[in-house]
């Protein structure tokens, strides 16, 4: 699993070749490539890249305060890796990461996979106030609400582990950064392939986040799985890669654009 240098800092990601069309995944907040794990293996006839944004996971550099600036970071990631469009799968704000950078750089975003996300995401007062005062709370307060309420209790277990790796700056940049964000009226301008998948028990990004995205996104495709939450690719990984698949196979044959 390979490193590379953007703006100085040594940036972590996890990749599989397998075919001509490129996919980046990108983690929501406090995240990392880990939460990918499942697409990343089942994903067939792509080449996958599924990166540790700065000061996640094992990646150096600092977190950002704003969608702008991750976004930016995106574009700077492709390049280093020398790749000049790609598919952008975001999960919560990697979602909001990957519908800006369609909107700066619609030449260079082949499709997107929107998951658990919306065109704006504000965040609980309580989890703003809470990250640097109480980080173990928040942390606590963020995976309860994260999760459907009958997920297995190991996999919030391990969620609350690894979102407590990110040191507490970042996961309050994070957070900061998408209650900011706000796209809506942007929407009507994005013009790939897009497919949006939302869990039905989403309590962060309500599926009312991702039917909008459907309403508004031209040609967008909506996929709701039945009984999972916020962290829907790790709930329901099967349905999730499924759905991907099926997307990636219909708007991506071979021939098309």
């Amino acid at each position: 699993m390979p490193y590379v240098t953007v703006a100085g800092a040594q940036i972590f990601y996890a990749q599989r070749r397998g075919g001509d069309r490129s996919l980046l995944f990108i983690h929501g907040a406090g995240g990392n490539h880990r939460f990918w794990a499942h697409q990343l293996r089942a994903l067939k006839g792509i080449n996958a890249y599924a990166l540790d944004l700065p000061g996640h996971g094992r990646s150096e550099g600092e977190g950002s305060k704003t969608i702008a600036a991750y976004r930016d970071f995106v574009s700077s990631f492709l390049e280093a890796l020398a790749l000049e469009r790609a598919i952008l799968v975001g999960h919560s704000m990697g979602g909001a990461i990957a519908l800006d950078f369609a909107l700066h750089h619609p030449n260079r975003t082949q499709g997107l996979i929107l998951v658990g996300t919306g065109a704006r995401l504000r965040v609980l007062p309580a989890i703003l106030s809470g990250i640097l005062a109480d980080f173990d709370a928040a942390v606590d307060l963020i995976c309860e609400w994260a999760y459907a309420p009958d997920a297995p209790e190991e996999l919030v277990r391990q969620g609350r582990r690894q979102m407590k790796e990110t040191p507490p700056e970042v996961l309050y940049g994070d957070f900061a950064a998408c209650d900011a964000f706000d796209v809506m009226a942007d929407l009507e301008r994005i013009s790939c392939p897009t497919l949006v998948i939302c869990g039905t028990q989403d309590r962060l990004t309500p599926p009312k986040y991702s039917t909008y995205l459907r309403d508004h996104i031209p040609g967008a495709e909506l996929v709701l799985v039945e009984g999972a939450g916020h962290m829907v690719m790790l709930e329901k990984p099967e349905e999730v890669s499924r759905a991907m698949q099926g997307f990636i196979s219909r708007a991506f044959s071979p021939g098309s654009p």
